[in-house]
């Protein structure tokens, strides 16, 4: 088996030719944030440079995938706006883009490897392997596989299967170092003892992983391949395959691979699916923006500058560029993944903010009838509204004062806003608002201000109980605009009920 050349650091991009990158992922459970980190990045490349994304549905596990995870595959990467030239519902010169559709082309491959002596039939049981293995590792040696079948003979195959054993496929591995240039981390050399002969093919004849990708990113002819680092120890592996595949003229070149930083979670743990804040959906569900929850992930390893954290996707296309990737560990900060979706919710315009929020302002996020929503008060309201949420969702809780036919009962509120003597600054404060200009916020200000100045009370603790009392909570939108906003008949009638519960 002779030696191709290591591959060459963006090579296609060196020419002038457009890359072809892909996102590549199973149909197993619920997206989660690492996957979006990895689909964004190759998107974010291929648009930089005005190249391809292939999306490709890698779906060989029977056992694991389902037809509701690749729905959901497809409709996150549309929620995302991530579109792909190539894949699913696209087409392209290279389908079918589902793994599960493409096994004659798997085995055809595995049959040329075998013929060409690239690969072998491997006949030992789990039993030997393990207890070569647990020997290996007593000697303080490599534990990967020996090489026991390496060069059986006709007869040795044969006596094997007259016992009624079966065989997987294994490559064959060159018995010397690979060399190769990571666009994340530079050249890595990995030595032949730490990358034995490989299973690709099971003995029922599915084919594996470690074949089915090298090889759909060969006949896709995929130029830059972009994953993460648990990906890393299988890289040696691919390019020997590679080299295999061009020499059957399978393959036309070795791809250049960039392998992405972990993401990390709690007590610098990587994040894994089973991390609640790990899945897709959760973010959906709080209604963090698209534009906001991809700003966030692409500074999980890379940065558009070191003092800038905001900034839409058009400017991370235009500035991306895989060599700029960090290395090191990016830490999943929940608290600031907010903060920039906050910021991108300020962005919008009104309009766009008040028709985001519809979802929920309905069933089953709504406590409130759908026929007590008034959407003329939701549009007078949103604006202020738009500079307090940090997610979609919660604006429920924001604006329930105005369609509940009473404030929601909050006992923590109740208990911290009523204090001292509630009842006479409620009273003052009531017959101020009544006789106040309900067309002006600055007037119902002042009605609460000067009450608050009756009883030598700062406006801060005056307007605490005629908050609770009109909304149910200490913690809300601008106060004396909501009040204009529900209305006087509304507030003073809550304000009344108030009093009737400190006096019963």
């Amino acid at each position: 088996m002779a030696n191709a050349p290591s591959p060459k650091l963006s090579a296609p991009l060196d020419q002038g030719v457009p890359p072809r990158v892909r996102f590549c992922p199973s149909p197993t459970g619920n997206p989660h944030v690492g996957l979006v980190r990895t689909a964004l990045f190759n998107w974010a490349f291929a648009r930089h440079h005005q190249g391809t994304l292939v999306f490709r549905i890698e779906d060989t596990d029977a056992a694991r995938d389902s037809e509701e995870s690749y729905e959901q595959l497809l409709d996150s990467m549309r929620w995302l706006g991530l579109d792909w030239d190539e894949g699913p519902e696209a087409g392209g010169p290279h389908a079918p883009y589902r793994q599960s559709q493409r096994m004659d082309l798997y085995q055809d491959v595995a049959g040329k490897l075998l013929a060409g002596g690239y690969a072998y039939a491997c006949y030992c049981t789990t039993e030997e392997l393990d207890t070569r293995r647990d020997a290996a590792r007593a000697a303080g040696k490599p534990s990967g596989y020996d090489g026991h079948c390496r060069d059986l003979t006709a007869e040795q195959k044969a006596a094997y299967e007259a016992e009624g054993r079966t065989s997987i496929v294994r490559f064959r591995m060159p018995d010397e170092a690979i060399t190769f240039t990571d666009l994340v981390r530079g050249e890595i050399t990995v030595q032949p003892e730490n990358v034995p002969d490989y299973g690709i093919v099971r003995a029922n004849g599915a084919p594996l992983y470690t074949l089915v990708n090298p090889v759909d990113d060969a006949l896709m002819e995929i130029t830059h391949v972009l994953r993460g680092e648990d990906l890393l120890s299988s890289t040696p592996r691919q390019i020997a395959l590679y080299r295999a595949l061009i020499e059957l003229g399978i393959a036309k070149d070795i791809p250049a691979f960039g392998h992405l930083p972990y993401v990390m979670g709690e007590g610098n743990k990587k994040l894994s699916k089973r991390d609640p804040q790990a899945s897709l959906n959760l973010y959906r569900e709080r209604g963090f923006l698209p534009e906001g929850l991809l700003n966030y992930l692409s500074l999980l390893g890379w940065s558009i500058a070191e003092d800038r954290d905001i900034f839409s996707v058009d400017e991370l296309v235009a500035a991306f560029d895989i060599e700029d990737v960090n290395a090191n560990p990016a830490r999943f900060d929940l608290k600031k993944a907010e903060h920039i979706n906050a910021e991108h919710i300020r962005m919008l315009d009104v309009k766009t903010f008040t028709e985001a929020c519809g979802p929920w302002l309905k069933a089953p996020f709504a406590p409130w009838a759908p026929e007590a929503f008034d959407a003329e008060k939701w549009t007078r309201i949103a604006p202020y509204a738009q500079t307090r949420v940090t997610v979609l969702s919660d604006i429920t809780d924001n604006v329930d004062f105005l369609f509940l036919d009473e404030p929601v009962e909050d006992e923590a509120s109740w208990t911290k806003a009523m204090k001292g003597d509630p009842v006479a600054l409620l009273t003052t404060a009531r017959a101020n608002l009544e006789a106040a200009d309900w067309s002006d916020a600055e007037s119902l200000k002042n009605a609460v201000l000067t009450a608050g100045e009756a009883h030598g009370l700062k406006l801060g603790k005056a307007q605490a109980p005629v908050r609770v009392a009109v909304t149910g909570r200490t913690i809300g939108l601008p106060l004396f605009e909501s009040l204009e906003i529900l209305g006087r008949e509304k507030s003073l009638a809550r304000i009344d009920a108030a009093l009737a519960k400190l006096t019963a």
